[in-house]
């Protein structure tokens, strides 16, 4: 209990989370990894998106988390992704 005297909500078994966030973004050779707030981690492959892939990895490394977390924003690149599209395996190519 909390000291209000009120139950503290506990997640469920079986939690499903609904919403991914990003916190961070690292690059290695040939993946992009994206750090969620619930701990996971999506990787995918940096030849998905042209632009990242000819980058040099300092302006990979220049990247702004938009939105509270829902979108990945290179400026200097002028490239954009949605932690969505991420999520459900999205590339340019199949857009």
């Amino acid at each position: 209990m909390s000291t209000s005297g009120r139950k503290t909500p506990r997640p469920q078994r079986g939690f499903v989370p609904t919403t991914a966030l990003a916190t961070a973004v690292t690059f290695d050779d040939d993946m992009m990894h994206v750090q969620l707030t619930d701990c996971r981690v999506v990787s995918v492959p940096i030849i998905w998106f042209p632009v990242l892939h000819q980058a040099k990895p300092k302006q990979r490394r220049k990247v702004k988390i938009g939105g509270g977390g829902v979108a990945l924003h290179w400026p200097e690149l002028d490239e954009d992704l949605s932690i969505a599209g991420l999520m459900a395996g999205v590339d340019r190519q199949s857009a």
